[in-house]
């Protein structure tokens, strides 16, 4: 049986987080690139096809967030995991890149054995994700105008085709898939984010605010996505 090595590729202008960084990923087995810079990062995406990008945000050219809000518009790369890897510790700055798409962010100095911790938490989920949708992928679901393609990951309203972030997608397909049941925001972020930021939970909140700007006639009097007070929020069912 042939074993896949999972691809991991290191964004990052500092030789010592790199040669730090890849010497602890490729002791546990995972087979490494480097590109010190935003536009060789987006190249390199598209060549070697990662599984995972740690991606720092202080970068020459193109900074971090640029990057993955490029990566997040192409669908060959959209669904690939990032994470962040930054010596800001600023709180709005970990909110931009959650927002544009980030899946987990670790702040500089980190503890190497807690990066490999997450990379590989972040990959079992990936892996997890893959194997469920190859035993079940819908080819539409329908909501009234709301129209979603899994396969494509692509969403449609009144016919028009929606530019949905990755998050904002995951978490229309969710709720879509479970119309009715209400979702708290600790169980969104642990199960879209893959990780628990109990004090962040405002990051689920600014998402549905940005998912019902696209997908609601009236975002103030949401017709889909219902806010369930105090708790979290749920697909409102078709009568």
């Amino acid at each position: 049986m042939v074993v896949k090595v999972a691809k991991i590729l290191i964004v990052d202008d500092e030789h010592h987080i790199i040669e730090l960084v890849r010497f602890v990923l490729q002791k546990e087995g995972f087979d490494v690139k480097v590109a010190q810079d935003g536009l060789t990062a987006i190249k390199e995406t598209e060549n070697y096809r990662p599984d995972l990008i740690l991606l720092d945000l202080m970068l020459p050219g193109i900074d971090g967030l640029e990057v993955c809000r490029t990566l997040r518009k192409k669908p060959e790369t959209a669904d690939i995991p990032v994470i962040m890897v930054t010596a800001k510790s600023d709180e709005m700055d970990k909110i931009i890149g959650l927002e544009l798409g980030a899946d987990d962010y670790v702040t500089k100095p980190f503890s190497p054995r807690e990066l490999v911790a997450r990379v590989k938490a972040r990959l079992r989920r990936r892996t997890g994700l893959i194997k469920h949708a190859d035993r079940k992928v819908e080819e539409e679901i329908a909501y009234g105008p709301l129209v979603v393609r899994p396969a494509r990951y692509e969403v449609f309203l009144n016919g028009e085709k929606l530019d949905l972030t990755l998050k904002e997608y995951e978490l229309l397909v969710l709720l879509i898939n479970n119309p009715g049941k209400v979702f708290s925001r600790d169980f969104l972020l642990s199960t879209i984010w893959g990780f628990d930021y109990t004090s962040d939970t405002r990051t689920v909140d600014v998402h549905i605010y940005h998912l019902r700007q696209k997908i609601e006639r009236d975002p103030s009097q949401p017709g889909f996505i219902e806010t369930v007070r105090g708790v979290g929020y749920r697909f409102k069912e078709l009568a």
